[in-house]
């Protein structure tokens, strides 16, 4: 009895993230427009960080995962826009490579997070960082800021 079911993935997702556990990024062309795009947000997070010098290895491996993951949804996000449809006709639900992507970008959030990074709507929206505020509470003797 032969399956139904593909050997391979349609997205080359499974490809990429092959060549890239092993050899990195250095499995991209460098050459091309999104590997440069790449390095180049590598190369931006760190400067965020304060310097790749001065991010200990921990760091480092979170912004690789980092960069890997945005690799990974930059991926997918242009096989799915390549699709005549996100819905499956077939199944009356939306492709599993959409809620793959939706896991990744928040995956991505998180180790963003994780590095310390800001966010820069809530500092545009006013919001206060949660440390500035139980400090000023703190100091106002619990009166409110």
């Amino acid at each position: 009895m032969q399956s139904d079911r593909r050997p391979y993935s349609r997205t080359g997702l499974n490809s990429l993230k092959a060549r890239v556990r092993l050899r990195g990024l250095h499995a991209l062309d460098a050459r091309t427009a999104s590997a440069r795009a790449l390095i180049a947000w590598q190369k931006e997070l760190f400067k965020a960080l304060g310097g790749e010098a001065t991010c200990n290895p921990e760091k480092k491996a979170l912004v690789d995962l980092a960069v890997r993951t945005r690799l990974f949804i930059e991926n997918l996000d242009f096989w799915l826009l390549g699709q005549q449809s996100l819905v499956s006709a077939k199944h009356r639900a939306i492709l599993p490579a959409l809620r793959e992507r939706q896991v990744l970008v928040d995956s991505l959030a998180r180790m963003l997070t994780q590095l310390g990074l800001e966010d820069a709507n809530s500092q545009k929206k006013g919001v206060p960082d949660i440390r500035d505020y139980m400090k000023a509470k703190q100091a106002g003797g619990g009166q409110e800021v």
